[in-house]
């Protein structure tokens, strides 16, 4: 038997594109109603799962919904990040998904379905009691489409030989001994996450080992700031370097040397550009660490033995191979935001996917004809190489252009903390900003030009 669920929305997954979709659609149409469907038992998305001493990479203020603050919008005061804005830990987010999902039942148009599967075709089923549900005719919102894998729930990518200890990221902070060598497996955030946290732990550098199989380009978090003098001086320093480069490789070098960009090794030429923010004494941090290995992906580990395909690497027998080597960010490519079968939240500016779903929220409740709705609100993608990035700056470039030719769509972006651009009205007359914005326009245009070339787009 299926009970039928008389809901005009069934939002697919409660992480952080699913609930700031759903926010964004429940603010904007007063008369609609809204299934919310997750397989985990509460709003949060992988948060949920995620090991103990992470933190957002980003400023608080950018991630979570639009009508609702993560933090108190305050500034650091004190410690390494002094002046710089609050990063949410792993339970401040979790509480924050907590109070944002009761608020939106507590109307009475949203409808939580935790610890659920969706079937496709409108159908729920609860993984604990078996009662089935039916939302016929409801749209469906698919927020799973980049959702990321992380280690507590995705087996190595290497194979594991008997009596080789090897742990998920999750387990550090409950070993009971200190292994004789930890070996950091990966070489985006969790791993360098990982690396902090075990130095500031009283770690040695000298018993820790990264196997690193590409470095990675790193923003640097002081200047991706919700403050707009910070934020779009940041981004006319990062059109300023397209425009004199010769390459995608030589934009990041200027970057880097305009301060926007961070790399561990200043001797190797990073080839992967996700671009999480890092802070510079995270960076001094990690630099400690002399004993990386960049022979390609692990593929397997042994006691005493790390097998790489052009031979083995020996290390401790005691050895704790700690794996971080989820795929982490999706790489799907862009598809409309709507199409048919389903709403597919993505990024719609370079990075911030949680503006981006808001975004799409506001645009679904506010305009009717869905070529009209791709028309204002354009995908953007996730970058994976310094040509991805070139190619996400331009797209994202392109949606940002649409998005701000629309008078309403314009207005709204500048009430929410989500919009990294965002300059509120007691900042429109600061000189700072002025500033900022003037650089900008000087040279986003050639930017723009440059990192099509790039990109191949041009």
């Amino acid at each position: 038997m299926e009970a039928v669920v008389d809901v005009d929305y069934v939002v697919v997954g409660a992480g952080a594109m699913g609930m700031a979709f759903a926010d964004a659609l429940v603010a904007h149409d007063p008369d609609v109603s809204v299934a919310i469907v997750d397989r985990r038992h509460g709003a949060g998305g992988h948060w949920l799962d995620a090991y103990g001493f992470v933190r957002l990479h980003q400023a608080s203020a950018f991630y979570g919904v639009a009508s609702t603050l993560l933090g108190d919008g305050r500034t650091q005061e004190e410690g390494p990040e002094r002046g710089l804005h609050e990063r949410a830990n792993a339970a401040e987010v979790c509480a924050y998904y907590a109070r944002v999902l009761a608020r939106l039942t507590a109307t009475g148009r949203v409808a939580f379905h935790g610890r659920s599967e969706y079937l496709g075709d409108g159908r729920i089923t609860s993984l604990l009691s078996g009662a089935r549900f039916h939302a016929p005719g409801a749209r469906i919102v698919d927020a799973r489409y980049l959702s990321p894998d992380i280690p507590s729930l995705t087996p190595p990518p290497f194979a594991v030989e008997d009596g080789a200890r090897v742990v998920a990221v999750n387990e550090l902070v409950r070993l009971g001994e200190a292994p004789e060598r930890f070996v950091v497996v990966g070489a985006g955030k969790t791993a360098t996450d990982t690396c902090v946290w075990l130095l500031q732990n009283g770690v040695p550098p000298n018993a820790i080992t990264w196997v690193r199989p590409r470095d990675p380009w790193l923003l640097n978090r002081a200047v991706v700031q919700p403050d707009p003098a910070i934020f779009l001086g940041m981004a006319a320093d990062t059109m300023a370097a397209a425009a004199a480069a010769t390459s995608a490789d030589d934009a990041f070098l200027r970057m880097e040397d305009a301060g926007i960009m961070l790399r561990v090794d200043p001797s190797v030429a990073p080839t992967m550009a996700k671009t999480p923010t890092l802070a510079v004494w995270e960076l001094d941090l990690v630099r400690q660490i002399d004993d990386v290995i960049r022979r390609g992906h692990l593929q397997a580990v042994a006691p005493g033995r790390l097998a790489f395909a052009d031979g083995d690497v020996r290390v401790p027998a005691g050895a704790l191979v700690v794996h971080c080597a989820a795929e982490g960010l999706k790489y799907p490519g862009v598809r409309p935001i709507w199409a048919p079968d389903a709403i597919t939240p993505q990024p719609v500016r370079v990075g911030f996917p949680c503006f981006g779903a808001a975004l799409a929220g506001y645009v679904e409740a506010t305009r009717d004809d869905d070529a009209e709705k791709n028309r204002v609100c354009r995908p953007s993608p996730y970058s994976n190489t310094p040509q991805d990035w070139a190619r996400m700056q331009v797209i994202g470039g392109d949606a940002s252009l649409a998005m701000t030719r629309e008078a309403d769509l314009r207005d709204w972006s500048n009430t929410t903390p989500l919009n990294p651009a965002r300059v509120s009205p007691d900042r429109a007359d600061d000189p700072a900003v002025l500033a900022a914005r003037a650089r900008l326009k000087e040279s986003i245009a050639p930017g723009r030009e440059r990192l099509a070339e790039f990109a191949g787009t041009g």
